[in-house]
């Protein structure tokens, strides 16, 4: 098996394994728990998990952020991906939310114009028009019902695009233990801060369940850290689109859910446009910047610390 093969496997495990998580959070959400509960208990039970990896950054400085407020709005930005998609799962059919999330790279595509200088040509904006055309094709706007859920997919796929943009562009000079600990804070007191109105007693698979999402998120990360150790960013990046799979497999047999024709073939439109991006951004002199290539798959949530930081912990030596 050759290197880009082993690592197109490992993210196809992490992919698994972060759609199990997804499942959980949808479970959890159809049990009566808000998003704000699951947020603050799956990265409460997180935190130790992610305080032992950090203590290996041997990097010198304080936990002082060099860019203040851009670390805020990141904090903010992971906040809000991590509340919008965990409440998109909980209503919406798995495939649908996934579809929309997949939004996400075509908008990094867009917002490293202006926040990393990124010198976008003809093909991949269109591709960018093409992917936002599948999103349509998805939400049908006038012909089926636009819910709350779809709002929140689509806050979700935004938030993350614009949070992955700002770790891009500050990333080399903010510690990554920086990077981390900031939206695990912010959420602690963002999510805590509304758990008195919204606090559902759990029962005990309940609690299972939120260590499942906490144990998970952090083992998929590992997967993914390990699928970019191996393989080219090109051939592992498309393999988060293999997510929609497990959805569907999912949502059939657990929640009885079914794709229609139009949700799948939006998500096809969605998922070409987005294998074109990171293939056009792998060739040479077309990307400065490769803000999607960077990304490493997954919008970033406290429950699944964003891989790239983590790696850049674990193996700071062949981080670039």
């Amino acid at each position: 098996m050759t290197q880009n093969a082993k690592g197109a496997f490992f993210a196809l495990i992490a992919m698994g394994i972060f759609a199990t998580h997804d499942v959980v959070v949808k479970w959890l959400g159809e049990a009566g728990f808000s998003a704000f509960q699951t947020i603050f208990f799956a990265s409460l039970f997180s935190f130790p998990l992610v305080s032992l990896i950090l203590l290996g950054d041997a990097k010198e400085g304080s936990l002082r952020p060099k860019h203040p407020v851009w670390m805020v709005v990141r904090t903010l930005m992971t906040s809000a991906t991590g509340l919008a998609a965990f409440y998109a799962f909980s209503v919406l059919p798995l495939a649908q939310t996934y579809a929309i999330l997949f939004a996400t790279p075509l908008i990094i595509t867009i917002l490293a114009i202006p926040l990393l200088g990124e010198n976008v040509g003809f093909r991949r904006w269109a591709a960018v028009i093409v992917g936002l055309c599948g999103v349509l094709v998805v939400l049908r706007p006038g012909a089926t019902e636009f819910s709350l859920g779809h709002l929140a997919a689509l806050v979700a796929a935004f938030c993350g695009a614009l949070a992955a943009v700002i770790v891009r562009k500050i990333g080399k000079e903010e510690r990554s233990v920086v990077m981390i600990l900031y939206p695990i804070m912010g959420n602690f007191i963002l999510m805590g801060a509304a758990i008195p109105f919204v606090y559902e007693p759990p029962e005990v698979e309940h609690v299972g369940g939120l260590l499942v999402i906490a144990l998970f998120g952090l083992i998929a990360s590992y997967f993914v850290i390990q699928a970019y150790r191996i393989g080219e960013a090109a051939v592992v990046a498309p393999m988060q689109y293999s997510q929609i799979i497990w959805a569907s497999i999912y949502g059939y047999l657990l929640f009885d859910e079914h794709l229609d024709i139009w949700t799948i073939v939006g998500t096809l439109i969605i998922i070409m446009s987005g294998v074109y991006i990171v293939i056009r951004e792998g060739q040479t002199g077309a990307s400065e910047t490769t803000p999607v290539l960077r990304t490493r798959m997954r919008t970033e949530t406290v429950t699944s610390p964003r891989p790239s930081l983590l790696y850049r912990v674990l193996h700071p030596r062949l981080s670039k």
